[in-house]
């Protein structure tokens, strides 16, 4: 991964805006514009053969960052941090707080390598590589109907796991865990209905263990 950490920073450094390599896992960070042109030289220049686009997805760094959320055990205010978007009031919005990030695999050379390019979230678009890998199809559509990422040049980019009438994106951070309707079939009208949302929120309380000397040996 070094080399190919140095070979890629010989070809295309003027391309990307910085590299990473941790864990023995490579990630370059890419400008939109610059997209296309770094996934061709990735595919076919042989000395990286990058031919599979094993995945693509959209992340939300909304929260990202606040320590609240960075726990191994109960926190301050409880688990009700899922009812309310917690942590909107602590976002920069001088960052990029979406990513579009694409996972590739050389079968040839058995290497892996990570891109990912953050976007505004005024300018939520970013170019399709469905041209350039063929399996970039249905990822780029479920990253279109659960982040609202558009991607210019998609040949077909509908929503493929929510219905058509279903408002907003379910993976943004600031979506409620409960929804803003629901749906059912109405057998009279013999056709699918929303309705306000008739679930109510629960706050969920941290589970607190007690020693219990009851159940202690005499021994110890």
């Amino acid at each position: 991964m070094e080399i190919l950490h140095t070979k890629i920073q010989e070809k295309l450094n003027h391309l990307i805006q910085n590299s990473k390599l941790a864990l023995g896992e490579l990630t370059l960070e890419v400008a939109p514009e610059h997209l296309k042109e770094v996934c061709l030289i990735l595919r076919d220049d042989p000395e990286f053969d990058f031919k599979l686009l094993v995945d693509v997805c959209g992340v939300d760094y909304l929260h990202y960052g606040i320590a609240e959320w960075e726990t191994e055990t109960a926190t301050t205010s409880g688990f009700e941090r899922g009812v309310e978007p917690y942590g909107m009031k602590n976002f920069n919005p001088k960052e990029p707080r979406f990513a579009t990030v694409y996972h590739l695999l050389s079968l040839d050379k058995n290497q892996r390598i990570r891109l990912r390019v953050f976007l505004s979230e005024h300018e939520l678009k970013v170019d399709s590589v469905e041209s350039i890998w063929p399996s970039a199809n249905w990822f780029e559509r479920e990253a279109f109907d659960l982040f609202g990422i558009s991607f210019d040049g998609h040949p077909d980019l509908r929503r493929i796991l929510t219905d058509y009438g279903f408002v907003g994106h379910p993976f943004r951070k600031d979506f409620p865990l409960i929804g803003r309707v629901e749906a059912r079939y109405d057998a009279k009208q013999h056709r699918v209905i929303y309705e306000p949302v008739s679930i109510e929120p629960r706050i969920l309380e941290p589970k607190v263990i007690r020693d219990d000397t009851r159940y202690e040996s005499d021994n110890g």
